[in-house]
């Protein structure tokens, strides 16, 4: 199944935001066992970066985006994005290129994010890390 990862579900693992980060550290271990397909925007990345870095400085953060890239598959934001997400019907601009995003990855299933109530006109059904385990109980 490919999931498509918004950037606050790569700095919950990366920063370890409790209580969050326990539901993508599961997301990722259960991508690892290649059960989920993971995919996020190259701008998460970079955002996630920059965040990280101020955080753990340079080299931890070099050595975290590492191993989030080896399980990780991007998308770049491309032209005909970034003017979509400016005449789409969401209010964040950041959350319409990331949907623009996610919508050319053939197949996608779910946008992972904890922000769902920015993603209510998304084509794609937009669920919390949490929601994706506790569906299937």
């Amino acid at each position: 199944m490919k999931l498509f990862l918004d950037t606050d579900v790569l700095i919950d693992i990366t920063a370890n935001r409790e209580p969050f980060s326990k539901w993508a550290i599961k997301i990722f271990k259960e991508a690892k066992d290649g059960k989920y397909e993971l995919f996020s925007s190259t701008l998460s990345i970079l955002t996630t970066y920059y965040l990280t870095e101020k955080q753990l400085g340079e080299k931890q953060s070099r050595r975290i985006l590492n191993i989030i890239l080896s399980r990780v598959k991007t998308q770049d934001i491309d032209h005909h994005g970034l003017l979509s997400g400016l005449t789409s019907k969401f209010k964040d601009y950041e959350d319409a290129v990331q949907h623009e995003c996610a919508r050319k990855i053939p197949d996608i299933r779910y946008i992972i994010t904890r922000n769902k109530k920015d993603f209510k006109h998304s084509l794609i059904e937009t669920i919390s890390a949490e929601e994706l385990f506790v569906q299937k109980a």
